[in-house]
């Protein structure tokens, strides 16, 4: 595993494409004590004061995945988080808020912004970044309901959180590869989907710009939210057709 250490970079992820596709290494690690333009889901900025948080972006090569599966390997990520929280003592409060927001009660600790670049119908490079609030204790109020490992009452180094994160993806990873067969095996799904924020309860959601009542089920193999509107059918929804309302 190589790790790179940047005092600042715009952004972790851009970084990381911009390394030679073919030459980069698998598991390459690019970890930044600063960064000014860091991404996350939906075009959202991510907020995280320099040298308190863990801000990294990890290259990986998984050509025995299918395009298709692609959402295993965020399953993988996700649950790897919950490993690290779990072995500091807030495994009980903590879940993976669909796609792959990690929270600790219902607040966000932790998010993720996964690309892949695909030949023949294989994932050939996967560059996934990862943000944990670590050490940040004051956030702007723009910040929606965060959270940090120090406000949940774990005093922990970000060197420290880094190398133990990466002992948990580098375990979930091998699971993953060791369990999969071109999707007939789904070796981390009923995991992710036992931790799933929501899961099993009647809440609020906004589904194609409309208020439904609904109960979270799980995902389907596209790594699509399934909900069960109450009084009505199943809701099949993809990223950008839902919106969990608090």
């Amino acid at each position: 595993m190589r790790i790179i250490k940047l005092q600042s970079v715009d952004s972790t992820n851009r970084y990381c494409e911009a390394l030679d596709p073919d030459g980069v290494e698998d598991f390459t690690c690019v970890v930044a004590h600063s960064q000014t333009a860091g991404r996350g889901q939906r075009g959202n900025v991510w907020c995280s004061e320099p040298g308190m948080n863990l801000t990294f972006s990890l290259v990986l090569r998984p050509s025995f995945l299918r395009v298709e599966h692609q959402f295993m390997l965020t399953e993988a990520l996700s649950l790897a988080v919950g490993d690290l929280l779990e072995g500091v003592g807030l495994g009980a409060r903590t879940a993976i808020k669909w796609p792959n927001d990690i929270y600790v009660a219902d607040r966000k600790v932790c998010g993720m912004l996964n690309s892949v670049h695909a030949r023949s119908g294989r994932i050939q490079r996967a560059v996934c970044g990862i943000g944990l609030n670590v050490g940040q204790t004051v956030f702007p109020d723009w910040v929606s309901n965060p959270t940090s490992l120090r406000l949940e009452g774990v005093d922990m180094a970000v060197d420290d959180c880094l190398h133990l994160l990466l002992g948990h993806i580098e375990q979930r990873y091998v699971q993953l590869q060791a369990g999969y067969k071109d999707g007939a095996a789904m070796p981390l799904r009923q995991q992710y989907e036992s931790r799933l924020y929501r899961r099993g309860r009647v809440c609020a959601y906004e589904v194609g710009g409309t208020r439904v009542e609904a109960t979270l089920l799980g995902v389907d193999n596209l790594g699509r939210l399934l909900l069960k509107q109450t009084g009505g059918g199943l809701l099949c929804c993809d990223l950008k057709e839902v919106r969990f309302v608090l």
